[in-house]
This record gives C-alpha cells, structure tokens and sequence, in this order.
C-alpha cells in the first residue's frame, strides 16, 4: 500500500497546511541555467516601502508582466506568484518580485565572433518594445548588461582590451569560482547601463548562471544598500540641531538643581515646567527622525549583509594590477555603510538620552508638585485648626445663648401655670433653672464634639 501526505484524502489531512508551500520557498528563485556565449540585460525597479505602495506593489508589477506576456503571446504567471521565468523565443525573462524592487533579467544566445563594443549594442533589451518600458512601475535603480563569452586561459586574457569597454578608469575584476574572469567598473555607462564581462575559462554546467546571478545580485543589493546615504547625509545636521539643543536644556536643569533659581541676568534662565515642555518636543522631532529612517537603515544593513555574503561566494582570486570586487567594495561601499550605521547607532543614542533627560525632568517637577501639594494641605490645616480655635472660643457664647433662650421658655412655661392659678414664681422658677440648663446646655454639646470626634477618626 502506497502511502501519500499530498494526495490522499486520508492522510494529506495530517500535513501542515504549510508544508508544500513552505517546503518550495526555498528552490522558488532559481539561478539561470546559461550556457556560454550568452547575453543579458537585468533591470531592477525601486517600489518604495510604504503601505499604500506596498499594498499593491506586486499587483502592478504582475500587470506589467502580463502586458509583455500578452504582447509576445505567451502563458501569464498565476497571481500572486513572485518568481516567473519562460522562453519568449527571442529572449528568455527572467522576473523576481521583492518586498522593494522588481527585477526583470532578459537573456538570448549570444556569439563569440563579436566584439565587446559590438556586443554592448546588441542585447536582449533591445527586443522589448519601448511602449511596454514607457509604461512599467516603480523608478529604474539598477541597469546592467552582462556578456558571458568563452574566455582563453588567465594569461593570455588582455585586460587592455577590455578596458576599453569601460568608462571608468579602474577596472574591477578577479578569477571567480575556479573558472571564470569577471571585469567591471561598477559605473554606468553613456547608454544608461552598467557593463560587466564574465570570461567563461573553465566553469562548470551551472556554474556559469550561479556567478552571473551573484554578479547582478551585488550590484542590485549595493544600489538598494546605498538607497539610506542621503538619508544618513541630511540626518547628520538634523541630530547636531538636537543634540546642541539638549546639551543647553541639560546644562538649565543642572543650573536649576544646584541654585534652585536662575538669575535674570543668566542665558540659561528657563524654569522646569518650560524645560519639560521643550524637551518633550525634541523628543517628538526624535521620534518623527526615527520613524523616517528607521527602516531605511535597517534595510540597508541588511542588503550590505546580503552583498557580503554573496562576495564570499565568488571564492576570488586575485589578478596581478587588478582589484578584486571586494577590495573595491571594502574601499567604496563600506564606509559608506558604516555612514548608515553610525548615524543609526548615533540616533539611538541620542533618543535614549532624550528619554532619560524626560524622565528625570519629569521626576523634578512631580517632586515640585507633590512638595506644593503638601505646602497646600498643611495650609488647609492650619485654616482648619484655626477655625477650630475660633469655634472654641465661641463655644461658650453659644452656651449662655441657647441657656438664654431655654429659661426664658422656661419662663414663659412658669408664667402660664401661674395664670392657670397654681402656686408658683415664675421668677424663682426662671433663676432656679437658669444653672441648670446651663449645665445641660455644656454636657449635650461635650457630648456632640467627642461623637463628631469618634465619627472623623473612624473615617480616617
């Protein structure tokens, strides 16, 4: 019995529902399968990184590639796909759809009769129709041409020759991957393309793909790397303003901490509610600097890891008078790279010190305020006890008056019995009762105060 995770009913149920797509991800953008002599033209388009743009960045880029499909009458890739490749009789097309960029690498048979300059007039992109260019999307970062011919022994190769091809006067160039001769000048050209020779001396079946692919690779990856230069450029002044700017505010706070007043006649004359103020607005514009560059940054150290890593790749050798690819990329692209990664580092750093300066500013003015909270609850207090004090003071008056007016109820009772013609002086009555109610008067308010007393303390 034949046992299936893919198509059985029973058992595909059990595979993650990941597995194939996951599984294939790796082997989905293949190198070019070339075989010497072979010509290419690879274009790479700038997207953009933000969500709108991002949203439908491979949607766009599907329509453009279904236009040149429909054009030349083939099969279209099924939607959603991010890597495509088929043979358009003229030309092969090779299209890779990244996060930032697209990529589309045109590829024909070429012929070792030609010369280079010959060559470099007729590549596969002169098959495309120039409508079809007009029209796709995203900004061109990247324009090479790339001639793979059938290379003589090292020795006999003359470097002279093929500097001609070149507008740079430094040729760049080494023996790769154990037989292969790569040349460049990694600038572009009078025809608005980047030029790269690749020798074929004695590469293996593959092989010959693997380093062209390495080659566009670099140089797709280095124009994406160097896309946060300017950034890091202009940042620079910007993170001067705002660190010369927080230097004064941390100098006013120390001002302020060790007179605890500023003098009128002193620069630095700002009190600590306006320093949190300023200081929470150059934590703003920080935060505002980060969000901008950020990513940015992050994505260039990744594509200089990237680059790194696909210069290993080459396995160089090094030709006599000739830099290698990463001698020329150790001298050019990585101080530029580490430009990204200071002005990065230096930005983090600089928020962290914002933040602290915010936090222990705003510890001063809490401990400020608690400090005039408390002035104000000790006022309070102090009304309270004086209040109470002038309560006291009165507490007799209110005695003798309420005793007042109860005897002369007390009076007017005793006036009334003796109309009625019983026995009594309601004046005895009234000067007899007087010290009495007087007594009762003193003992019922006591007895209120302690109850009032005993009622705010269990409350407390």
């Amino acid at each position: 019995m034949s046992l299936s995770f893919v198509d059985d009913g029973n058992y595909s149920k059990i595979s993650h529902p990941l597995r194939i797509p996951l599984a294939a991800e790796i082997h989905s953008r293949p190198f070019l399968q070339l075989e010497t002599p072979e010509n290419l033209t690879h274009i790479a388009l700038y997207l953009g990184q933000n969500e709108i743009a991002s949203s439908s960045n491979q949607a766009n880029q599907h329509r453009v590639l279904n236009d040149l499909c429909q054009h030349f009458g083939v099969p279209v890739p099924h939607d959603g796909a991010r890597y495509f490749f088929h043979d358009f009789g003229k030309f092969r097309l090779k299209w890779e759809c990244h996060a930032e960029f697209a990529t589309y690498t045109f590829v024909e048979n070429g012929c070792d009769e030609t010369g280079y300059e010959q060559t470099f007039k007729n590549l596969p992109i002169r098959h495309v129709p120039e409508e079809w260019l007009r029209r796709i999307c995203g900004k061109v970062i990247v324009a090479a041409h790339v001639v793979l011919v059938k290379g003589d022994p090292i020795e006999s190769i003359e470097f002279s020759n093929i500097g001609l091809v070149f507008e740079g006067k430094m040729l760049v160039g080494s023996l790769a991957g154990n037989g292969g001769v790569i040349c460049t000048d990694f600038l572009i050209q009078p025809d608005g393309f980047s030029r790269f020779i690749v020798s074929d001396i004695n590469l293996r079946k593959f092989q010959a793909g693997r380093l062209v692919g390495r080659l566009l690779e670099i140089e797709t990856y280095r124009m994406m790397a160097l896309l946060a230069l300017p950034k890091a450029e202009a940042t620079q002044p910007l993170l001067s303003s705002i660190e010369e700017e927080l230097t004064m505010l941390i100098l006013a706070m120390e001002r302020n901490e060790s007179t605890g007043a500023l003098s009128k006649d002193d620069n630095i004359n700002i009190s600590d509610p306006i320093l949190l103020q300023r200081i929470t607005g150059i934590a703003a514009r920080m935060e505002k600097l980060s969000l901008n560059n950020s990513y940015r940054f992050s994505a260039s150290k990744a594509y200089f890891s990237l680059i790194q890593a696909r210069i290993q790749e080459l396995r160089e050798e090094r030709i006599e008078g000739i830099p290698t690819v990463a001698e020329f990329m150790g001298r050019r692209l990585t101080p530029a790279m580490n430009t990204c990664i200071s002005v990065s580092q230096r930005q983090e750093a600089l928020a962290i010190r914002i933040a602290r300066s915010n936090d222990l500013l705003r510890t001063r003015v809490g401990i400020v305020q608690e400090r005039q909270n408390r002035e104000i609850l000790e006022s309070l207090n102090l009304r309270a006890a004086q209040q109470l004090k002038m309560q006291q003071a009165v507490e007799g008056l209110s005695v003798i008056a309420l005793s007042y007016y109860l005897v002369g109820l007390i009076g007017y009772a005793g006036k009334a019995l003796k109309a009625a013609n019983l026995p009594i002086d309601p004046d005895f009555v009234t000067g007899a009762m007087a010290p009495i109610v007087a007594l009762l008067v003193w003992r019922g308010l006591d007895k209120l105060h302690k109850k009032l007393k005993t009622a705010a303390f269990s409350l407390k």
